[in-house]
């Protein structure tokens, strides 16, 4: 699938296949991610989709075939929050991004009221639900200097005030010039250029 002919993909897989258990999940499996799209994964369970977005980022090195190409800097979520029960969502917060510069407690504070948590900056994570746990990761997304963000079930765990306000922002980001590949089981409601990448049929569109 090819963007703009002017401009280089921020992302590029080529002839990706991957088998696990002696199945086949993928096989010659290419689409390149440009600027201004928003790519969807879809799938059933065990089609291979967490496993996907994981190679793209390069968490996964070994144990597939073919070839991926990142042109720029990406923030990966994973389906698990990467939160420290022992820390504060401030503190979570303030370690995550602190590889992409300085942000001050205000950015911090607005960023976690953002996803629901003003009130809930200085509490310890272990006592906080799932769904909280969930939002103090996707927080991450409102400080993020990344074009390229990979979010595996961005979704999970959070109600549908917190859907609306992701999409609004993945929308946004994209329209900014940015670029988002993602898993989801929902259809998404935004108003940008999406593309579909169905790994039980082996399509891009």
């Amino acid at each position: 699938m090819s963007g703009d002919p002017a401009s280089s993909p921020l992302l590029a897989s080529q002839s990706l296949c991957l088998i696990r258990g002696g199945r086949e999940l993928f096989r010659e499996l290419s689409f390149e991610v440009y600027a201004g799209q928003l790519w969807q994964i879809e799938g059933l369970n065990g089609a291979g989709k967490t496993s996907l977005i994981r190679i793209l980022c390069g968490l996964s090195r070994f144990g597939f075939e073919g070839e991926v190409v990142c042109n720029s800097p990406l923030l990966y979520l994973g389906h698990q929050p990467a939160v420290k029960a022992l820390l504060t969502p401030r503190e979570n917060l303030s370690w995550h991004v602190s590889g992409d510069g300085l942000h001050s407690n205000t950015q911090i504070e607005s960023a976690l009221a953002r996803v629901g948590l003003s009130g809930y900056e200085d509490v310890p994570c272990h006592t906080l639900s799932a769904g909280q746990h969930r939002r103090v990761n996707l927080a991450r997304l409102f400080l993020s200097e990344a074009a390229l963000w990979l979010l595996d079930e961005p979704f999970a765990a959070i109600d549908k005030e917190g859907v609306d306000e992701l999409q609004t922002l993945l929308t946004a980001h994209v329209k900014a010039g940015g670029a988002v590949v993602m898993t989801s089981h929902q259809a998404l409601q935004v108003n940008c250029d999406v593309r579909f990448l169905n790994l039980g049929a082996g399509v891009a569109a």
